[in-house]
């Protein structure tokens, strides 16, 4: 069995201060998506501004589970939290 590829946790910050937050193997590919149109439904309606973080982890499981606990955030705690990563 072959270990799995790493999974990243992203920010992206768009038009209106809101942040969008999500999680792909290939974070450039998927942010270039988002610039295009091609991404989520809230990037299409809140282009992208700027990549304002992103982290890695281990395996689809974990940086879905961070996924989820970032998305309880408020918009401050989630750019603290950007911040904390430099």
């Amino acid at each position: 069995m072959q270990p799995e590829q790493p999974w990243w946790l992203y920010m992206i910050e768009c038009k209106g201060g809101g942040i969008y937050t999500g999680i792909a193997k290939d974070v450039e590919a998927r942010y270039r998506q988002h610039e295009t149109g091609k991404g989520a439904r809230y990037t299409r309606m809140n282009p992208p501004v700027r990549l304002l973080a992103k982290a890695v982890y281990p395996s689809h499981r974990e940086a879905a589970q961070m996924e989820a606990a970032l998305k309880r955030l408020t918009p401050p705690e989630k750019r603290r939290w950007a911040f904390a990563l430099g």
